[in-house]
């Protein structure tokens, strides 16, 4: 038992000294969003994922970043507070969550460097999209779809640009082997880890796996 409570202590000042070192400042409107977005189980990026792909982002000073999957337009919006030299390209093909987003850049006083774009990313036209060059791209999409969003997208990414994909780990059923998940659980967990995979063996493509958040990979073009 004592040795449990060291343990316990031990995670709790850990924490501690994690929450001291977060850099993701917020407004009124942001923390609304989170609101918004947690009572109406709106997925979001979390907090821990979220920290860190703006500090990778502040390392690569990105002039042009492309996201898959707006949703509410909360991390776009987060991208454009804490990059102010970056313009943000963002898809979402959910109509409701693309207006809800609109009228969130609406009352924001950075939405105007967000371009949000409606449309199915799998069916949209790359050469519609108002740039054609991204030194970052974020992928936080339909989870089945990575790979497809990967190699469509992969072509407008500069040479050293990085791609983001989030939510890798899949709320940890990746490593969840019970057999009552349901057809379509299962088919979406193969999917993923068949993604994982296919990073890991990319032969154009330096990656790095991380359990932040919800599971980040971190794909850097290699030379």
């Amino acid at each position: 038992m004592i040795i449990n409570d060291k343990v316990i202590n031990v995670e709790k000042e850990q924490l501690n000294l994690m929450n001291r070192f977060k850099t993701a400042t917020h407004d009124d409107l942001s923390l609304e969003m989170k609101k918004y977005a947690k009572e109406n189980k709106v997925p979001i990026i979390q907090d821990e994922s979220l920290e860190l792909i703006l500090q990778l982002l502040r390392i690569k000073q990105p002039v042009t970043v492309l996201e898959l999957g707006t949703a509410i337009g909360y991390s776009s919006l987060m991208m454009a507070r804490h990059l102010p030299n970056c313009r943000i390209v963002t898809v979402e093909r959910d109509e409701i969550r693309y207006l809800e987003a609109v009228q969130y850049h609406k009352r924001s006083t950075i939405g105007n460097r967000v371009i949000l774009v409606k449309g199915d990313a799998l069916e949209l036209k790359t050469q519609q999209l108002p740039i054609q060059q991204f030194d970052a791209i974020f992928i936080d999409a339909a989870k089945a779809q990575y790979q497809k969003f990967f190699e469509k997208y992969e072509p407008l990414l500069k040479d050293e640009g990085l791609i983001i994909s989030d939510n890798l780990l899949f709320h940890g059923y990746v490593f969840d082997h019970d057999q009552k998940q349901s057809r379509n659980l299962k088919q979406l967990v193969r999917k993923i880890k068949q993604y994982h995979d296919w990073l890991a063996t990319h032969p154009h493509y330096h990656t790095l796996m991380l359990p932040v958040g919800d599971g980040i990979a971190i794909s850097l073009k290699k030379d």
